[in-house]
Order: structure tokens, then C-alpha cells, then sequence
């Protein structure tokens, strides 16, 4: 197992992600991972990926609070629905927990069988030194450099370069992918920078540089996503192993689909 291996698969998931929707490349990484790692489980790969995300959790947090009490109105946009149905958000958020519950509940063995497996994922948060030197330094250098990136875009449509400018399209974007479920998070995105640049620019160019971003950002995982499979894996073994991992990554998250909506029903036959 190499480090380009990794490099490839994680290329892949960014590129895909782009253009489908539901974050289907996140499942896909999942797959390819398996498949050239001979010991991983897709517990495991889970745990590695919680791990990954612990500092962009936190860099998330951060830029939408700074969003929510920067920019006027964008917690309305964000959780508009949540404002308007405050009942039916907490109607949801119990049933939730009573299918939760019963999931955990009914599968127990299970579960303590995939929190070993996950923990196994998560193994370098035992080692402080190794984490922060290997996995936290270098995903914020990644940050900074996402944030020079909006940066130079914003300089490109002369929308004024500010730190408030930065972080609220940095915010904005982030909460975009989060709750919108069309590939790359399109239309949705380009409504939340709208928002996020209300106060320094019109509506028109701010639309105009979030179409341009996402259009340059988009060919451009996908041209690297491209040269790393040929690079690591081949066209022939490329190909290959992105149709199996394709159509494993579809079948994972049909049988999560189902697995969530029978486990819905049963909560809804044992509360009546």
C-alpha cells in the first residue's frame, strides 16, 4: 500500500462528488480503499474518515458562526425550514431517536463488532505527535490554500478581498455541500454566495464568480482525479477498479436506503 494509492482514491472522491449527487464519490473512495488495502473493513474506513474530518469540522464551525453573525440573513437561508416548522423539526429529531434506539437495540452484537473495526480506522489519535504532524498541519495548510484559492477568484471579478469577503464565501460554500443534495451542491451554492457577498457586491457578479469557481474547480479535480488513476492504477486496471467500486458504492448506499427506511416503518408500527 502507497501513499499515491491513497492520493488516487481521495482525487477520485473530490472529483466525483463534483458531478453526482448525495456525495456518492465519498462511497465510491470507500470502495477503492477496500479494494487495494487488503486488510481494510468498511468500518474501518469510516473511523480513517472521522479522524480525517475532525479539523474540518472544527474550521466549519468556525466559518459559519462567523457566516451566521456576519452576514445578515443567512441563517434564515441555511434553516429556513427549521425556523418556520420548529414543531415538526422536534417531531423529527425524537423519531429520529426512537429509530436510532431501536437500530442499535436489535443490532448490539453488531455494533460492538463495527466500533472495533472502526476503532481500528481511528488508531492515530493514540499517537498526538504523529496526528498532528501528519494529518492536522497538513489539512490546514489545505484550508489556508482553499481560502487563497476564493481569494484569487474574488480578485478575478473584482469583488473587494477582505478577511470578511474570504470567510463568508469560505462559510457559505461549506454549508452549501452540507445540506444540498445536487452534484457539487450547483444552484444551491451559487444562491449561498449571492447571500454571503450581499454587502460588497450585486447580486449579478457574485452569481457570475460562483459559477466560474465551481466550473474551474470542477475540471480541474476532475483532469487530476483522471491523471492519478492512469498514473497509479493504469487505464485498464483504472477503469476496472472505478466500475467495481461504482457499482459497490451504489449497492452500499441503496442497502443503507432501505435498511433506513425499514427501520423507519418498524419504529412507526411500534409507536402506534
Amino acid at each position: 500500500m502507497h501513499f499515491r494509492h491513497v492520493f488516487a482514491s481521495y482525487a477520485t472522491c473530490v472529483a466525483l462528488n463534483n458531478i453526482l449527487p448525495a456525495n456518492l464519490g465519498t462511497w465510491v473512495m470507500f470502495a477503492m480503499l477496500m479494494a487495494v488495502i487488503a486488510s481494510a473493513t468498511f468500518a474501518g474506513m469510516i473511523g480513517g474518515f472521522l479522524v480525517e474530518k475532525i479539523f474540518f469540522s472544527l474550521a466549519a464551525i468556525f466559518t459559519w458562526l462567523y457566516l451566521f453573525f456576519s452576514v445578515p440573513g443567512s441563517f434564515d437561508i441555511s434553516f429556513e425550514f427549521i425556523k418556520d416548522n420548529p414543531w415538526a423539526v422536534v417531531g423529527l429529531l425524537v423519531g429520529g431517536g426512537v429509530v436510532l434506539f431501536i437500530a442499535i437495540r436489535s443490532f448490539w452484537p453488531k455494533v460492538l463488532k463495527w466500533w472495533d473495526q472502526a476503532k481500528d480506522g481511528g488508531q492515530i489519535l493514540a499517537h498526538p505527535g504523529a496526528y498532528f504532524g501528519r494529518v492536522f498541519l497538513p489539512e490546514a495548510v489545505a484550508w489556508v490554500m482553499g481560502l487563497v484559492n476564493i481569494g484569487i477568484f474574488l480578485a478575478a471579478y473584482s469583488i473587494p478581498v477582505t478577511f470578511h469577503s474570504i470567510m463568508a464565501v469560505n462559510g457559505s460554500n461549506s454549508i452549501s455541500n452540507t445540506v444540498a443534495v445536487t452534484p457539487g451542491g450547483a444552484g444551491v451554492n451559487q444562491a449561498f454566495n449571492v447571500a454571503a457577498l450581499s454587502d460588497v457586491t450585486d447580486a449579478q457578479t457574485a452569481t457570475a464568480y460562483s459559477l466560474a469557481e465551481q466550473i474551474v474547480g470542477t475540471a480541474w479535480s476532475l483532469i487530476l482525479a483522471l491523471a492519478l488513476m492512469l498514473w497509479v492504477f493504469g487505464w485498464g486496471g483504472g477503469r476496472s477498479l472505478l466500475e467495481e467500486s461504482y457499482a459497490d458504492a451504489k449497492r452500499r448506499a441503496e442497502e443503507q436506503k432501505a435498511a433506513h427506511q425499514a427501520k423507519k416503518a418498524a419504529a412507526a408500527v411500534e409507536s402506534s
